[in-house]
C-alpha cells in the first residue's frame, strides 16, 4: 500500500508541483490549503507517513499546526519556508519538525528527502519480505529463494527489496534510478537493465517474475505468499 502523505501550503500551484512529483514516485497525496485544515484531514486520516508543512499561511500558520499536531502524534514533518533565519529553524526543531526545506527548492531533492524519513522510521520497509518462496531479510541482508541461500551484490539485493515491496507494480526506470540509487545518480536505463539481468541469472527460475515493460522499465508480478 502506498505512503500517504500530506502537504500543506495555500498556494495551490506548490501543492500541484509538489503532489505531483510525489504521486510520480507512487505516494498517495493529501492536501490543505492552510494550517487548520491540515490539523482536521489529519485528524480524519491517521494513516498519514508524513506530512509536508509550509511556514507561512492564514488562519493558521505551519507553526501552531505542528503544535497541535504534535500533542496527538510523531508523524515526521518536513517544514517549508521562505524564511531562512536561524531562529525560525530553532522554533521549527524545538516543536519537533524533522526537517527545514527552504524554497525556492528542487521538488526531486524533497521527494528524495520523504523517502529518507519514511525509511529513517520504518513507514515504507518491512524487515522481512517472502513472496513465492523467495524470503528477503533486510536485518540480515540474506535472500534464499526456496531455502537455497543467494548471493547479492549491494545493489542487487536493494533492487530485489524494491521490487519485492511493488510486487504487481509497473516500475519506470526513473523510478527505478531514483529509488535505488539515490535521487543524485546521474546513470542511464543501461545500468538497470545490467543489474536486472545478473539479478535474473542469479534467482535462477525465480528471475522470470521480474517482467520487462517495453518503453518503460520492469515489474516484479508473483502470487503473495507471506508478509
Amino acid at each position: 500500500m502506498a505512503s500517504r502523505i500530506l502537504v500543506v501550503d495555500d498556494e495551490s500551484r506548490m501543492r500541484k508541483l509538489v503532489g505531483d512529483f510525489l504521486r510520480r514516485d507512487g505516494y498517495e497525496v493529501l492536501e490543505a490549503g492552510d494550517g487548520q485544515e491540515a490539523v482536521d484531514i489529519f485528524r480524519e486520516n491517521r494513516d498519514i507517513a508524513l506530512i509536508i508543512m509550509d511556514v507561512m499561511m492564514p488562519k493558521m500558520d505551519g507553526y501552531q499546526a505542528t503544535k497541535l499536531i504534535r500533542e496527538e502524534s510523531k508523524v515526521p514533518i518536513i517544514m517549508l519556508t521562505a524564511k531562512s533565519e536561524e531562529r525560525d529553524e530553532l522554533e521549527g526543531f524545538d516543536l519537533g519538525v524533522d526537517e527545514y526545506v527552504t524554497k525556492p527548492f528542487s521538488p526531486k531533492t524533497l521527494v528524495a528527502r520523504v523517502g529518507a524519513i519514511l525509511r529513517r522510521s520504518g513507514a515504507t520497509e518491512k524487515e522481512r519480505i517472502e513472496i513465492d518462496g523467495i524470503v528477503l531479510d533486510r536485518a540480515a541482508h540474506q535472500v534464499t529463494i526456496d531455502g537455497r541461500p543467494v548471493e547479492l551484490s549491494f545493489k542487487e539485493f536493494e533492487l530485489l527489496a524494491y521490487f519485492m515491496e511493488n510486487n504487481g507494480r509497473a516500475l519506470s526506470r526513473e523510478m527505478i534510478l531514483n529509488h535505488v540509487w539515490n535521487y543524485d545518480y546521474y546513470g542511464d536505463a543501461r545500468t538497470i537493465d545490467t543489474h536486472v539481468k545478473k539479478l535474473r541469472s542469479k534467482m535462477g527460475e525465480k528471475g522470470n517474475l521480474i517482467q520487462t515493460i517495453w518503453g518503460m522499465g520492469y515489474k516484479f508480478e508473483a502470487p503473495q505468499s507471506g508478509q
